[in-house]
């Protein structure tokens, strides 16, 4: 089919209304022939339900909230859940979960089309990002739970697409697979990238592709960013790396580079006084550090190395534990960050 309106596609979605409040309505159960959720974006409560079969009093996919007026369909609830603002991108987010093949690019009959953002663009990111949800009850949670990260407050810039393209390098079909979402940006807190961590449907590990993580838009110089960094920071190549480390010291901002080569190029926050560099132990890492370690000393900024027992701070935390973690890095950290950073994991 190449051309799909927007009646098609809500009623292909209404055909299978409870996959779709599964889905999308997760924080919501079913209850006889309806969907109860506290607000069509997702909130906890019983305010909302959707019709999930065809009666003489309405279609499947058509929902009521009757503590706010709003009504509509399964596209509607596919818009505001996931936040989207085009009619493009929630028109792609329905075809992804219905597998279907993608329209004639020139429109969509009954809504404007916004045209493509180039691929591998920072649009494309943010367009991207726009259509993820929070990764709290997410599979990508789950995978963070196996890898030790069980702490994830202030990780707003991660979160969960549940269907995400994975296209390969070279010939070859796409696969949609769940994946982490991490939002890359800069200085100022604005969205330049995302990286892409494909998954596992149960949240084992990492899904069977290859490579299982990708990164686009504008990289260099960015990162992903947990807490607001200020005089101190600590920064490292992998996301994984950085989230283990955070274990261990909450309260300290941090931010992933995603690579060796990009670590090297971070750019640093004005008021930058002291910085940790999250060595991965390996030559990459090493050939990171150092010319790090010489940026910063240009810029005036004491650099200190953190380095882990194994090959990098996610592995020293499942193989090792938390308590042996905190104590390697603690006798790393300068004597006024101890207590600092670390109160809060005594």
């Amino acid at each position: 089919m190449s051309r799909l309106d927007a009646t098609d596609l809500a009623q292909r979605l209404g055909r299978q209304a409870e996959a779709v409040c599964r889905a999308y309505l997760s924080n919501g159960r079913k209850q006889g022939n309806y969907w109860q959720v506290g607000d069509v974006r997702n909130a906890a409560g019983r305010s909302m339900f959707v019709r999930l079969h065809d009666t003489a009093k309405g279609v499947a996919g058509k929902w009521q909230d009757p503590a706010t007026g709003e009504h509509g369909d399964l596209l509607d609830v596919i818009r505001e859940s996931l936040g989207l603002s085009d009619f493009a991108d929630v028109a792609e987010e329905a075809r992804r979960f219905l597998s279907l093949p993608h329209p004639e690019p020139e429109h969509i009959a009954g809504r404007s089309r916004t045209p493509p953002a180039p691929s591998g663009s920072s649009e494309a990111a943010r367009r991207l990002w726009r259509m993820t949800r929070p990764i709290m009850g997410s599979v990508a949670e789950s995978y963070l739970r196996k890898r030790g990260i069980t702490d994830l407050r202030g990780t707003a810039n991660l979160r969960f697409h549940p269907n995400c393209y994975w296209r390969p390098e070279g010939d070859g079909p796409t696969e949609t697979w769940p994946a982490m979402i991490a939002a890359v940006t800069d200085l100022e807190g604005r969205i330049t990238g995302v990286h892409r961590s494909w998954l596992r449907p149960d949240g084992s590990g990492k899904a069977p592709v290859d490579p299982p993580r990708k990164a686009m838009g504008d990289l260099l110089g960015n990162a992903v960013r947990f807490g607001d960094a200020k005089v101190v920071m600590a920064a490292g190549e992998g996301i994984e790396t950085i989230l283990s480390l955070r274990q261990a010291l909450p309260p300290m901002p941090m931010v992933s580079a995603l690579s060796a080569g990009h670590l090297a190029a971070i750019l640093f926050p004005a008021n930058l006084r002291r910085l940790y560099i999250v060595r991965d132990n390996d030559p990459a890492g090493d050939g990171a550090r150092d010319s790090l370690v010489d940026r910063a000393r240009e810029a005036g900024i004491e650099a200190i190395t953190l380095s882990p027992m194994l090959g990098d701070f996610n592995e020293d935390l499942v193989m090792r534990g938390l308590t042996a973690l905190r104590a390697e890095v603690r006798v790393q950290l300068a004597p006024e960050d101890v207590s600092r950073f670390m109160v809060l994991a005594a």
